[in-house]
């Protein structure tokens, strides 16, 4: 008897948990389940995309618009695709911003970092943005001596430098260990930009840089020269934490986007399309001149630029190709003065004297602002301003002609980057003869509106940089 209450009282326990087992399986939703968020959920719903940004030139930097750079415009494209706002830590050096990219709330470290053998090791990057070269930058002063190099085994006995943690030192050690006598002085204290100013001023005797870099900052530094390519072509792209799978597909499918909708080709335009114009006569003769010319006119410049709210720096730029701020200035066509303007014009514009400063600057400046309104509607942003450039030096009537044989070739007749290749066309019978306006030198425009562009950021940037040195005048001023 008691054996048999005994099963009976096992069996009965067994069911009774067989039976509660399964119902509560049957009562569980796979929708109940906690489900930890990813990368990209956490950006969309916290609408911040917290990003690592190294502070130079081909990144990003606060200008006389703002926040700006190749990069910045990248990541601010991107966070518009996510619709998020950007939340930026700026870095100084590549290796900063490494140990930034380390802490757990930063998504995205830009810092123009090539896809090296080591980093990807290391690190986790998204997609390829950007293809550059290491280029070996020297003094240009040793050009046509023996010290100025032209490979590897020339650099014996040269001082070099360039900063710890880059893929520039990576490929200098390696060149070490195949047995080439290299001075190389590796820093955490200088940007690779800083480097290029120490072989300006013949601190060093070279460091190494990417293209991009190189191209950008030849501008700014005239007494840099590039010596030769010390890496095969290499892929820039951002990183990101290991944890970013949906992250990075989203990216992906972003700049797939970016890229076939032509923004990409604006962007890259934008940047680097004045490199193609640098002339070093003529950049350090615009130097010596911002010095001793432009301080005379500086005044009316920014008076104008107050009355038809155009940037005073950009006049100053449009002047300097124009005469060079020489107020006297006069061409075999008979224009005068520092906006080298037209009796016709003038006499519209209500300029008395071609040769006075002031009215030449603002008669040549209300002349752009008419122009610029006379640009049709659907041309946008920094378009805009471009398009009245090239009317003012070819006419209006050429623009026009310009955007018509743009749409029969199927570009976009709103954008810069596509009219500047159709422009050249205008001198050319089998285009211009089905035109309504005819022949016109149209390679003079586009050469005219990069020239003034690329004077535009070599001011900018001079500016900017005797402003920080005012500044850190007035720290040590105030520490004594």
């Amino acid at each position: 008897m008691n054996k048999t209450y005994t099963v009976a009282l096992v069996v009965f326990f067994a069911f009774s948990f067989f039976t509660f087992g399964w119902l509560s399986h049957s009562a569980y939703t796979p929708g109940k389940r906690i489900k930890k968020s990813t990368l990209l959920e956490t950006i969309q719903k916290e609408k911040l995309l917290n990003v690592v940004l190294l502070n130079s030139p081909s990144t990003y930097f606060i200008g006389t618009e703002g926040e700006q750079g190749f990069e910045y415009d990248l990541l601010k494209s991107y966070a518009d695709y996510l619709g998020v706002d950007l939340n930026i830590t700026v870095a100084h050096t590549v290796k900063e911003a490494i140990e930034l990219s380390k802490n757990p709330h930063i998504y995205i470290t830009s810092a123009a970092l090539a896809k090296t053998p080591r980093r990807e090791k290391e690190f986790h990057f998204g997609p390829s943005y950007f293809e550059v070269q290491e280029q070996v930058i020297c003094y240009r002063g040793m050009l046509g001596t023996r010290r100025f190099p032209r490979d590897v085994e020339d650099l014996d006995g040269l001082h070099i430098m360039v900063g710890s943690d880059t893929s520039y030192s990576e490929t200098l050690q390696s060149l070490k260990n195949d047995g080439f006598d290299l001075n190389i002085t590796l820093t955490d204290e200088y940007s690779t930009e800083e480097l290029l100013a120490k072989v300006a001023n013949h601190e060093i005797d070279c460091t190494v840089a990417a293209s991009n870099i190189y191209a950008i900052n030849l501008r700014y530094f005239t007494e840099i020269a590039l010596a030769f390519s010390i890496s095969n072509r290499e892929q820039l792209a951002w990183l990101l934490p290991k944890d970013a799978k949906e992250l990075e597909r989203s990216m992906y499918t972003w700049l797939n986007g970016f890229n076939q909708s032509g923004k990409m080709a604006q962007l890259k335009d934008h940047y680097y399309s004045y490199v193609l114009f640098f002339d070093y006569y003529n950049t350090k003769m615009f130097y010596k001149r911002i010095k001793t010319r432009l301080p005379k006119y500086e005044k009316y410049f920014k008076s104008a630029s107050r009355k038809y709210e155009i940037p005073w720096t950009l006049l100053a730029s449009i002047s300097y190709q124009e005469s060079h701020w020489n107020p006297r200035a006069k061409s075999f066509t008979g224009v005068q003065g520092l906006m080298m303007l037209t009796r016709h014009t003038a006499k519209l514009l209500g300029v008395k004297n071609r040769l006075n400063p002031k009215e030449s600057i603002i008669g040549g400046t209300r002349h752009i602002n008419q122009l610029i309104k006379l640009v049709p509607q659907e041309v946008e942003g920094e378009n805009r301003l471009k398009f009245a450039l090239a009317a003012y030096n070819v006419g209006m009537g050429h623009l026009k002609d310009a955007r018509k044989l743009a749409k029969r070739n199927g570009l976009n007749p709103n954008i810069w980057r596509d009219l500047k290749i159709v422009l050249p066309l205008l001198s050319q019978k089998k285009y211009y003869h089905t035109l309504r306006y005819g022949y016109a030198r149209g390679e003079e425009p586009v050469k005219y509106v990069e020239s003034i562009f690329n004077y535009r950021n070599i001011l900018e940037n001079y500016l900017e940089e005797k402003n920080k040195q005012k500044k850190e005048t007035l720290i040590q001023v105030k520490a004594k």
